[in-house]
């Protein structure tokens, strides 16, 4: 009986101690931070056949992004029509940027769809184009 006891408790110790050792192991591993996509327009009030700056800024953490798997700038109208979308290539220090202008007046928005290690990402900025 005596020898089953001995037997069970250490069992049990080396479960416990196994287990803890895995748990430390992974509390070491960090998680990647999110990758952080900054959008700027220039100028900020646009006019219509006028070219505007769009300009992504791409990070992760303090590390700048120089090689997202894919960048795509999206445009339409607020309403939902004249909708495209144009693949953009790196220009210097994680900026992405491409010069566009507008034909008509009206509310847009521009959606960068931003994949880079392993993540996606696409804020919405919105803007408005005048005559």
């Amino acid at each position: 009986m005596f020898k089953k006891n001995v037997l069970f408790l250490s069992l049990c110790m080396i479960t416990v101690i196994i287990l803890f050792g895995c748990q430390d192991k992974a509390a070491d591993e960090e998680m990647p931070a999110i990758i952080d996509v900054q959008v700027k327009l220039s100028p900020e009030a646009a006019i219509v056949n006028e070219n505007v700056l769009f300009e992504v800024t791409v990070t992760q953490g303090n590390d700048k992004v120089t090689d997202a798997e894919s960048v795509e700038f999206e445009f339409g109208k607020k309403d939902g029509s004249d909708k495209e979308k144009i693949a953009v290539k790196h220009k210097k220090d994680g900026i992405y940027s491409l010069e566009k202008s507008f034909s008509q007046e009206g509310d847009y928005y521009m959606i960068p769809h931003v994949t880079a290690r392993g993540m996606h990402a696409m804020p919405k900025k919105e803007f408005t184009v005048v005559n």
